[in-house]
């Protein structure tokens, strides 16, 4: 990846981690460790690879993204504001009453979500669906839907695996977001899904494994999913719940915890202190 895009990126995830603390400091409630762990990859997908147009949120050509992972509605929000979508500064309005910003995405209120996500493992077949009427009508978007790990020990998820690999989605990807810890604890505690990798081989699917925190290699393995043909494609990226954020990072309390006015103005020093350095 060219030096300057890849500060670029970071400069523009520091600022989405910003807006994800925002959000949820001023709702007083929402899910701030999921949410930062997966911002490397959604400023990636929408800043440097997504064919989308604030301008025209609708257009039937632009690529799709499915946050299955509907809980972490605050990341997606912090990425659409800074990419014109709507003003960053309606971010703090998450979760309040008359906002269109709630707790979950909703499709038919906020501009560049593509669906009304929440209930766990059900966003992947809805992204099925987007991809196959691309093949059915021949359109040449891609769609993208994000997981958590503690997710994927839904069952539906690995219906939607099969239904993909079988009928051959190379224009899907999904992005498996393995930080390790869900609501009650550490995955490999609560309902193991590992091996993760050889789990979706068995199914069919091209899997690129990365550092989720590592932009060369996000790259890299959107390129190897574009690349991949008759085979849908997961990518499992290994990523810190709480990234950015010192004493957020790898603590399953923060899964669903605001921070307190004294925890906000630490988060914000920090993340301010990381975009100052990238500037």
């Amino acid at each position: 990846m060219d030096a300057m895009i890849k500060r670029q990126l970071e400069q523009t995830a520091a600022k989405v981690r910003l807006g994800i603390i925002e959000g949820v400091y001023n709702a007083k409630s929402g899910h701030p460790g999921g949410s930062l762990s997966v911002a490397d990859t959604l400023t990636y997908l929408y800043f440097a690879r997504m064919n989308v147009d604030p301008a025209n949120p609708e257009m039937p050509e632009r690529d799709r993204l499915v946050l299955s992972k509907g809980h972490t509605a605050p990341a997606l929000y912090s990425v659409l504001a800074h990419r014109g979508f709507f003003p960053v500064d309606e971010l703090k309005t998450l979760r309040h009453i008359g906002s269109r910003l709630q707790g979950h995405p909703v499709r038919n209120k906020v501009p560049g979500v593509d669906m009304s996500t929440g209930s766990l493992g059900q966003g992947v077949s809805a992204a099925c669906g987007m991809a196959l009427s691309g093949k059915l009508s021949n359109d040449y978007y891609r769609v993208y839907a994000v997981l958590g790990d503690g997710e994927i020990e839904e069952g539906q998820v690995w219906e939607a695996a099969m239904f993909a690999a079988h009928y051959q989605l190379d224009n899907l990807c999904f992005i498996v977001d393995n930080n390790g810890l869900q609501i009650d604890g550490k995955i490999s505690e609560v309902m193991s899904p590992y091996p993760i990798d050889e789990k979706f081989r068995a199914f069919g699917w091209n899997v690129v494994c990365i550092d989720g925190h590592d932009f060369d290699a996000i790259e890299k393995a959107f390129d190897s999913a574009e690349r991949t043909l008759n085979q849908p494609t997961v990518i499992i990226q290994k990523s810190v719940k709480g990234k950015g954020v010192s004493f957020m990072e790898d603590q399953v309390s923060w899964h669903g915890t605001a921070p307190n006015e004294e925890q906000y103005n630490q988060a914000k020093a920090e993340l301010e202190e990381q975009l100052a350095k990238l500037s």
